[in-house]
């Protein structure tokens, strides 16, 4: 493995201009959008931030430009006359009265919204995790993966690892456990991490062929010297994946967010 120092998520990332950013997994996926943005934002044009599924909404302080929509004539109307001064917006088609989440827009809109002048940027929340650490997707609809994607990152909680495979420490336990090969309620390796983005039906399914795929393992301030994390990052760096070549390590929340990247080789 090489290990490279790096402060920004856009350098981590290898993030150049007119990049549509799909975010599954768990650990943090919605904090990482936001701090995606926050940067991506500096460079002029606009950056738009969204879902095709479902988020809680986030605070002013990381959305302060929130369009709700469902019709896509208002949409790109709002863009077009709207995104370059405003430079960051938050996109969703409507809030659920009862869960109170946003609700996503359709995968099929992201490849107009790319298209226009001013978007710089498109970075979609394409999965949910109830909020733990890791996760194994349901096979017949998640995650909801734009077909333009370029860059799609695996969001996996550092602190899932020697954990048990319940459902405390798991969204849908029983599919990790099918996936992985281990039983439910067994330790949570690296390897089981790794296979969990790895595998066919894993956190990456549906990824499109001519996306870059760079796993991201966020809240590394819990492992205090880095060993749980590098040994995710050299578990899945030693199979061999055509669209992967490093993997972050980081805190989504901290500024700077990236502590290091793992790079294959």
């Amino acid at each position: 493995m090489n290990i490279n120092t790096v402060s920004t998520l856009k350098e981590a990332f290898g993030i150049g201009l007119k990049e549509v950013i799909s975010l599954v997994g768990a650990g943090g996926k919605t904090t990482l959008m936001f701090a995606l943005a926050g940067e991506l934002k500096e460079g002029g044009g606009v950056v738009i931030a969204t879902t095709t599924t479902k988020i809680f909404p986030p605070p002013s302080s990381e959305a302060a430009h929130l369009l709700i929509s469902s019709d896509q004539d208002e949409i790109i109307d709002f863009i077009l006359q709207n995104g370059p001064h405003l430079g960051h917006i938050t996109l969703t088609s409507g809030k659920s009265e009862a869960s109170g989440k946003f609700l996503g827009i359709k995968p099929e809109l992201v490849l107009k919204l790319i298209d226009l002048d001013p978007v710089l940027f498109i970075i979609v929340e394409a999965d949910g995790a109830a909020r733990r650490p890791l996760k194994a997707p349901e096979p017949s609809y998640e995650p909801v993966i734009p077909l333009n994607s370029s860059l799609v990152i695996p969001v996996i909680g550092v602190e899932a690892l020697g954990q048990a495979l319940t459902e405390e420490h798991v969204f849908r336990p029983e599919l990790a456990a099918r996936l992985t090969g281990i039983a439910v309620g067994e330790c949570i390796s690296a390897e089981v991490i790794a296979k969990l983005i790895l595998h066919p039906l894993g956190l990456t399914r549906g990824s499109p062929p001519q996306a870059r795929i760079i796993p991201f393992i966020n809240k590394v301030d819990l492992d205090t010297d880095l060993s749980g994390a590098r040994a995710i990052a050299k578990k899945i760096l030693a199979a061999p994946h055509a669209q992967i070549d490093r993997v972050v390590l980081g805190q989504a929340q901290r500024k700077p967010p990236v502590r290091e990247v793992v790079f294959k080789g």
